[in-house]
């Protein structure tokens, strides 16, 4: 099959710790052409979707390590229509540029998209967590969103802890989250005007979450594949750092679900199935849903690196996308027989 992966500047990519990567490399292990290219790259020719693409080129043996593999892999530019594709892989990082939903719109009935545009436009930020909470908080930590500065003061002011997480909505890798307390209460008022105000839109919605007792200790990212955990790991702050992300210095260890975490992903993977959310990462502290990542979740390659599986969390999740690109196909093939059969008649 042919697979387009919308994501990140290959010359941007981390040669030995990608998740991106280790997928492509996977999908060409495995045969497959694989293309890439970034959401900048969209364009429309003749009325049909295309994308200035990087493509890869075949290669006889596909080297053992994903930065040989990186080092070796040859890359022609072709500009090429997104319908003409099997399955395309959505690997950008977030804010999500609705326009090139847009764009995608136009092929979404021909091609298998991980994740689904729907699911994509409903979950692309942090607010999408909200929908799995309820009026007692069991499954996520107490959490206001707002760009009403007063409204978030008093938030703070009545809360019962000492100390809450401030996050701006659409950051991603851990960027700009910190951690406030009361007792610094005199810095509260131009952080919440730099938040908001960041920017060239100048008004900007933040999350405002109850501190979790443990946060400190650092969180679980769990990688769910069709609504079902396929590797989890640990992520531990580092000495300087309240954030436990990778990207911001933490380390990793690794990790066995409890059986709280288990209940948790078993809660809400028929949600994230149903909305086409097939590859995901959640985030979990205490046994609480921080986040769902949708649209480039990462960890494999720590997650393979700390516990040396046979088989890898890549494997796993191309062998789902063959299936399910296969599945449509059969769907199409049957629909275009039953048609001839009517216009035989």
């Amino acid at each position: 099959m042919n697979i387009c992966f919308i994501m990140y500047p290959w010359e941007n990519i981390d040669p030995e710790n990608d998740t991106s990567l280790a997928l492509i490399k996977e999908c060409a292990k495995r045969g497959h052409g694989v293309a890439m290219c970034t959401p900048a790259n969209l364009t429309i020719r003749d009325s049909v979707t295309n994308a200035f693409c990087n493509v890869i080129g075949r290669m006889d043996k596909v080297p053992s390590t994903l930065k040989s593999f990186y080092n070796k892999a040859k890359l022609r530019e072709e500009m090429l229509p997104l319908a003409g594709f099997d399955a395309i892989f959505f690997r950008a990082n977030p804010p999500l540029d609705p326009l090139m939903l847009n764009f995608l719109d136009s092929v979404k009935d021909d091609v298998f998209i991980v994740n689904s545009l729907q699911g994509m436009r409903e979950a692309n930020n942090k607010l999408y967590t909200a929908a799995f909470g309820d009026a007692h908080s069991n499954i996520i930590p107490n959490t206001h969103v707002s760009k009403n500065k007063k409204y978030l003061v008093q938030q703070i002011k009545e809360s019962k802890a000492d100390k809450m997480i401030l996050k701006p909505l659409n950051g991603f890798g851990g960027s700009g989250v910190i951690l406030i307390e009361k007792s610094a209460m005199n810095n509260i008022n131009s952080l919440l005007d730099f938040y908001i105000s960041a920017g060239d839109g100048g008004s900007n919605y933040v999350i405002l979450q109850d501190y979790i007792e443990g946060a400190d200790q650092g969180d679980v990212r769990i990688l769910l594949l069709n609504g079902e955990p396929v590797g989890a790991m640990r992520r531990i702050p580092g000495s300087d750092d309240h954030r436990s992300n990778v990207s911001a210095g933490g380390s990793i260890a690794k990790h066995t679900l409890t059986k709280a975490e288990r209940a948790l992903c078993k809660q809400i993977g028929p949600k994230l199935v149903k909305d086409g959310l097939y590859f995901v990462g959640i985030d979990v502290i205490g046994g609480k849903l921080v986040e769902v990542n949708v649209m480039s979740p990462g960890g494999i390659t720590y997650i393979n690196k700390v516990y040396k599986n046979k088989r890898k969390v890549e494997e796993k999740v191309v062998d789902f996308l063959e299936s399910k690109v296969l599945d449509q196909l059969q769907a199409f093939d049957r629909r275009a027989r039953l048609r001839k059969a009517v216009d035989e008649a």
